[in-house]
């Protein structure tokens, strides 16, 4: 039986779902339930329109160009660079630096900042909860460098263990790099808390900001970090187009990432100088039309607002929460306040391997993601091999919960359980 009737309307949810051309589609005879969110997101038509109308009227390289379709595309480019950084709350624009997504952006600062900064003995303080792409590179960088990589663990409900903060935080640590929201659980870490207290210790923080940024009110300077990493195609962007965010007097000290075009102010046949923010770390041709289409992205939530966003996902997700308690074998993984989380629920199902539930939910249109989610420390810091995720975003609705929870039960019955 569905609850729906008790759900408050936060957004019109199925009136946003216009705005989503894939969405109004079916996957295997059945009308197409999205609930792989926290991979990538659906675009909107104002984005996919964005992207169309540059190729089709402005398509030329940016920057120098005196010829109208350039001038025409580095306006679109530096307005779209705007727009985002209005949508995090950045005032200097030049502090916002395009990456393909919070992957560059965080090898970016590892490379740059870290090559730069940290000699053997020096400490980088992770948690067992990072993404890969939050964990090799500091991997990589103290392999080079000889510093040591330290970790806060988990509690029972998934949630970043504070107790040993002050003693993980020494005049060594050099670094805290530190995932905002997991990928895999959820999760919303006290990223304020531990930036000042890593502060107090002289030590730089940068959050990966992959999860936040889509789901959450970040006001990016507020949280009290020094680098802030995100990925435009989990925030109703176009894949390869993201960005960091950093401190204007770290990325000014910092040597150049790549080198070539555009990030250059004078070169000679031995040495060159560099230009200033944000293009010294902009080398080469830009994705210019991912930009663009960002920046639509950016204009696109800001219209409907992130906090009725997050005010959705959160209603979404004790709608789900509660349904999915009454499924036997069924293991939830996170914190089971929702106030903690985002819309994220990682779960497994008896013994059916996530893989066999994710197959069977695709079958009945419903697309979820499985495996380990990118985060295998965490999971087997948790003790399981994988799990199957169900994530939500604006556009989801109560019926796709249902529907979500009608499909696990189909598989229960399938595997005998």
């Amino acid at each position: 039986m569905s609850l729906i009737a008790e759900i408050p309307a936060v957004l019109d949810a199925e009136l946003i779902r216009a705005d989503f051309p894939i969405l109004q589609q079916e996957v295997n005879g059945h009308p197409l339930v999205y609930l792989d969110n926290a991979a990538s997101t659906q675009k909107p038509r104002a984005v996919l329109d964005a992207l169309a109308a540059y190729y089709e009227h402005d398509n030329a390289n940016v920057h120098r160009g005196v010829h109208t379709l350039s001038v025409r595309a580095t306006e679109a480019f530096e307005l779209a660079r705007g727009k985002v950084a209005a949508l995090f709350g950045i005032a200097d624009t030049a502090e916002l630096i395009w990456t393909r997504g919070a992957t560059e952006a965080i090898n970016l600062v590892a490379w740059s900042w870290g090559l730069a900064n940290l000699r053997a003995g020096d400490e980088v303080l992770l948690s067992v909860m990072e993404h890969h792409s939050n964990l090799v590179p500091w991997q990589l960088l103290a392999q080079r460098t000889g510093a040591k990589l330290r970790f806060l663990d988990i509690d029972d409900q998934q949630r970043l263990d504070l107790s040993n903060l002050d003693e993980l935080l020494t005049e060594r640590t050099k670094l805290v790099s530190i995932v905002h929201v997991s990928n895999a659980l959820g999760t919303i870490n006290p990223v304020r808390e531990i930036a000042a207290r890593a502060h107090a210790v002289g030590a730089v923080v940068l959050v990966d900001g992959a999860q936040s940024a889509p789901h959450l009110p970040v006001d990016v300077p507020s949280l009290g970090c020094d680098f802030y990493a995100f990925s435009g195609h989990k925030m109703c962007g176009p894949t390869g187009m993201g960005g960091l965010w950093g401190r204007r007097a770290l990325l000014e000290a910092m040597p150049p990432f790549h080198g070539g075009g555009d990030m250059i102010e004078w070169v000679e046949l031995e040495h060159s100088t560099y230009a200033p923010l944000p293009n010294r770390f902009e080398a080469g041709t830009p994705h210019i039309a991912g930009a663009v289409a960002l920046g639509a992205a950016a204009e696109y939530l800001a219209g409907i607002g992130r906090d009725a966003i997050l005010a959705h996902e959160r209603t979404l997700l004790a709608y789900a929460l509660e349904r999915m308690s009454g499924i036997p074998e069924l293991t939830v993984f996170g914190p089971r306040d929702p106030a903690e989380r985002s819309g994220v629920i990682s779960f497994t199902l008896g013994d059916v391997h996530p893989h066999d539930l994710g197959t069977i939910l695709d079958a009945e249109g419903i697309a979820i993601r499985a495996g380990h989610h990118c985060a295998q420390p965490l999971m087997r810091r948790m003790g399981v091999g994988s799990t199957a995720r169900a994530s939500f975003y604006l556009y989801n609705t109560p019926q796709d919960v249902d529907r979500l929870v009608e499909g696990l039960g189909r598989a229960r019955k399938l595997f005998g359980l």
